[in-house]
Order: C-alpha cells, then sequence, then structure tokens
C-alpha cells in the first residue's frame, strides 16, 4: 500500500474519486509550503514544487495498493500531470500528481495560479461533501 495525496477530481465528492474511494481515506492533510498551485485551464488543478513563495495546499491521503495507483489511478490523470512525491506538513513523503516539468513556461495562458486559495475546493468555491462516505 502507498499513501496517496488527492487535491482535485479524486477527492471526496469529485468526478475521480471512483479511483480511490476504495482504499482506506487516511485524512484530510496539506503539503509542506513549497508548491505553487495552478488551475490548467480552469479543468484541473497542478502542483508545482518551487524553490522559494511556495504555499501549503490541502488535500485527502487514501491508502491505495502501488498497482491500483498503476492500473486504476493513473490512466484518467490527465498528460500536463506526472506521478510524483510530495512533502507534507508533518514532514512524511507520500505520492501524488504534479505538473510534468518544462510545462509552467510552455503552457502560458493555460495555466493560472491559484495558490493563494490553498486548496481545489476553495478555489471553485465547493464545501468538502457531508454525504459522501469518507472511507
Amino acid at each position: 500500500m502507498a499513501e496517496l495525496f488527492c487535491n482535485g477530481g479524486a477527492m471526496r465528492g469529485g468526478a475521480l474519486h471512483h479511483n480511490v474511494s476504495a482504499h482506506p481515506f487516511l485524512g484530510s492533510v496539506t503539503t509542506a509550503p513549497s508548491y505553487r498551485f495552478f488551475s490548467v485551464r480552469d479543468e484541473f488543478p497542478a502542483l508545482e514544487l518551487v524553490d522559494g513563495g511556495g504555499v501549503g495546499i490541502e488535500g485527502e491521503l487514501y491508502d491505495v495498493p502501488m498497482d491500483q495507483i498503476r492500473t486504476d489511478f493513473l490512466p484518467e490523470e490527465p498528460a500536463e500531470l506526472e506521478l510524483t512525491v510530495v512533502e507534507l506538513t508533518d514532514g512524511r513523503s507520500v505520492l501524488a500528481v504534479g505538473l510534468r516539468p518544462g510545462l509552467r513556461t510552455s503552457m502560458g495562458e493555460e495555466l493560472t495560479d491559484i495558490s493563494e486559495h490553498g486548496s481545489w475546493r476553495r478555489y471553485r468555491g465547493l464545501d468538502v461533501p457531508a454525504d459522501v462516505d469518507a472511507s
């Protein structure tokens, strides 16, 4: 099993939640303040590790078998994202998806920096779904 940080559609209530919903929900977590956060064409979020000026990004943590990350989770992720490792505020390193290196400059206006929001839900004006099973 691997701890997988989700910060977009795979979170509870999201269109891709089915990719992690069968696995244990470990709780809401925040990354270390080392990331910038982008909206890609206002379709999905993307994390990017930065040397300075980063913020903590809120998300959800799931315990997912590595083979299911490969077969169920990654195939539905956008081509602009890749599997990476992020640091949480408690110092743990966990799997996540992040913006592919080099795309920040080549995507131009397709990326909107939403770091000041600190979460995809906050940026989109969405509440944490109260009626969604957290497990």
